[in-house]
């Protein structure tokens, strides 16, 4: 007679325990870190901040409004981002640059280059006047709504009949300017010359823009705005003033009329 063997005792299934895993003061600097690293190459590569300081581009952009500006899509081609659309400036695009001559510093009179935000009228190649405030490029006229148009009353030869009467210091321009201005000039057209662009501001009677300091080269265009993040009602002045004792007002003035002065209606606008 045989014995049964008796099988071996079971074991019990393990049970799941749950543990609280409390994140360290080292991981939580790190956690920091990294978002502030993340942010600092989207600003820095991607995308940047631009405040509007002066009227020339109104209506279309207002003194006070914020800017999310795209670096990359007018930037020139890299090869260590293949999958970026990348394109060329075009014709009524509204584009920040560098000022292709520079400016002195208020308080310390060291040359100083500025950025600018203008509507692009002329590409390399085109043939470029103004006829009673309209731009005509290559022959043409051009349907533009958004420029202030001109009038009998503020009608004004140097800046509506563009180029007929010579760009000079006692108008405002670039003693450069006025050197170089003559060599551009084809049957009464300004010619704009390879790798340059031409600007001029929307607001067209109050805009220090191309008529008076020239063309932008290809490397200063920095991007485009996209949208308008958000808009406060700002003097013209504001941005031009300096010292610690200023900002510090402006900032109490902000603080104490935010929800009051913003222009609500203006808070993700896109630009166009």
């Amino acid at each position: 007679m045989t014995k049964k063997k008796t099988p071996p005792p079971t074991e019990d299934l393990p049970v799941s325990v749950e543990y609280k895993v409390e994140e360290t003061p080292y991981e939580a600097v790190a956690s920091i870190c990294s978002v502030l690293v993340v942010g600092l190459f989207i600003l820095t590569f991607l995308g940047q901040n631009f405040v509007i300081p002066s009227g020339s581009m109104e209506n279309t952009l207002l003194v006070g409004d914020h800017l999310v500006v795209d670096r990359i899509t007018l930037a020139p081609p890299t090869k260590w981002m293949p999958l970026v659309h990348y394109r060329e400036p075009r014709r009524n695009d509204i584009v920040v640059f560098l000022k292709p001559v520079p400016d002195p510093d208020p308080v310390t009179g060291a040359p100083q280059y500025l950025f600018l935000v203008k509507r692009l009228i002329g590409v390399p190649g085109d043939h470029i006047h103004l006829r009673n405030g309209i731009a005509i490029i290559n022959g043409v006229a051009q349907d533009q709504p958004h420029a202030q148009p001109t009038t009998p009353d503020n009608h004004n030869d140097f800046l509506d009949e563009f180029p007929s009467t010579l760009p000079s210091l006692d108008r405002g321009a670039t003693e450069a300017w006025s050197v170089e201005f003559p060599s551009h000039i084809e049957n009464g057209d300004l010619v704009v010359p390879p790798g340059k662009y031409f600007m001029m501001g929307d607001n067209r009677h109050n805009s220090l823009d191309s008529r008076f300091w020239g063309f932008v080269p290809r490397e200063n265009i920095v991007g485009r705005p996209l949208f308008n993040y958000w808009s406060f009602e700002t003097s013209e002045d504001q941005y031009e003033q300096t010292g610690i004792g200023n900002t510090l007002a402006w900032m109490g003035h902000v603080a104490m009329h935010f929800f009051t002065e913003t222009r609500w209606k203006r808070t993700l606008h896109l630009i166009r």
